[in-house]
């Protein structure tokens, strides 16, 4: 399927896509040869990227955002609980947590190693279509 997006990992030795066939595939950048495919969403993949240690790996579809293992590209969690479309996704500055946004109105900020939301972030009255976190001390901000 079409790639939907492409990241490079900090140490610029891998590429990460996200494709329309659902699935993520990750690089060797010297050599283009494939290391690991990542499958298992149920639609799109339009986004996909490293952990600041690059350490996991994370995929974002309509359905969920998944983190996976870099090394072995086994899926460790799978975030769920939007009740409208994904919008967007990113690590903290530390990968030890996600923010993902949704057209339901809300954000969400996990755990990336268990998996388990800590906070959700309601009444924006409006589809939320982007976040991001400062620099340390980590804040979170919203886009809509």
């Amino acid at each position: 399927g079409a790639v939907l997006s492409v990241a490079f990992s900090a140490d610029g030795a891998q590429i990460l896509t996200a494709s329309a066939d659902g699935t993520a595939r990750l690089w060797k950048a010297a050599s283009g040869e494939e290391i690991h495919a990542l499958g298992g969403h149920r639609d799109r993949v339009f986004s996909a990227m490293f952990s600041p240690d690059l350490t996991q790996l994370l995929t974002v579809s309509v359905d969920a955002v998944k983190v996976w293992n870099a090394e072995s590209a086994k899926a460790e969690c799978v975030l769920e609980g939007h009740s409208g479309a994904i919008t967007s996704a990113a690590f903290s500055p530390d990968g030890a947590q996600v923010l993902t946004t949704s057209g339901d109105g809300t954000a969400k900020l996990w755990q990336s190693d268990s998996g388990l939301c800590v906070q959700t972030f309601e009444d924006h009255g409006c589809p939320v279509l982007a976040a991001a976190f400062s620099p340390p001390p980590s804040f979170v901000h919203e886009s809509r």
